[in-house]
């Protein structure tokens, strides 16, 4: 394939940069909300928010601001949405960095394989996000196991396909020392949190997933 506008675009180092530090702002604003204002939110949620904003920057943070906050005017199934995007979006994260980072920066292996790695610890860290507070609930391990299936498969395939096969058209031959390669990723995530936000939506909608508390109810 032919590099074309977007991939040199993308490959400059100047825009990696400028990422990197409006990425950082935004996490500094980020917590220093969470500090003075919003404290009261589970550590989870906390969590998921830095997560959120370490891998989208802007746009992570404007999720934050319209569904994260106890200063939202009300709750609505669009934010709710957002909030369970966010919580699946980072538990998929970590796995896909790490999957990356292992299938490409240790083991060097192709991009069929990479995906196959990336995807299997996506979905294992964005199942086990879910998974582990039904636990600590006191849920059976076996019906817990069956709900977060039901609820989170959906929303993850969506993530990662999306994410995963974007990353490989933006950024499948570079190598990690290059920028391509990380501002692929950026974008191949913002990808995947975009497209399965309106999964989200219809899950929870019909009832299949509840969605995460207003955090108003927490305060």
């Amino acid at each position: 394939m032919q590099p074309t506008g977007i991939h040199e675009f993308l490959s400059q180092g100047w825009l990696l940069t400028l990422w990197l530090f409006l990425t950082g702002t935004c996490l500094a604003v980020l917590i220093a909300d969470l500090r003075r204002n919003n404290s009261h939110l589970p550590s989870l949620m906390k969590f998921v928010w830095v997560l959120t904003v370490a891998n989208s920057g802007p746009l992570g943070l404007a999720v934050y601001f319209y569904a994260g906050r106890k200063e939202i005017p009300r709750d609505t199934l669009a934010r709710r949405s957002f909030r369970s995007v966010a919580h699946c979006y980072s538990g998929c994260g970590i796995g896909e960095i790490l999957g990356i980072v292992i299938a490409v920066g240790m083991l060097a292996l192709g991009n069929t394989w990479a995906s196959v790695v990336t995807f299997c610890l996506a979905y294992l860290f964005g199942f086990a996000l879910t998974l582990g507070p039904m636990l600590q609930e006191g849920a059976p391990f076996g019906q817990a196991v069956k709900d977060t299936a039901i609820s989170e498969t959906a929303s993850i395939v969506v993530m990662e396909a999306t994410a995963i096969g974007i990353g490989l058209w933006l950024g499948g031959r570079a190598h990690m020392n290059e920028p391509l390669f990380w501002t692929a990723l950026y974008v191949s995530l913002s990808a995947g949190l975009i497209a399965a936000y309106p999964v989200n939506v219809a899950l929870i909608h019909w009832g299949i997933k509840s969605g995460m508390g207003s955090p108003k109810d927490a305060a």
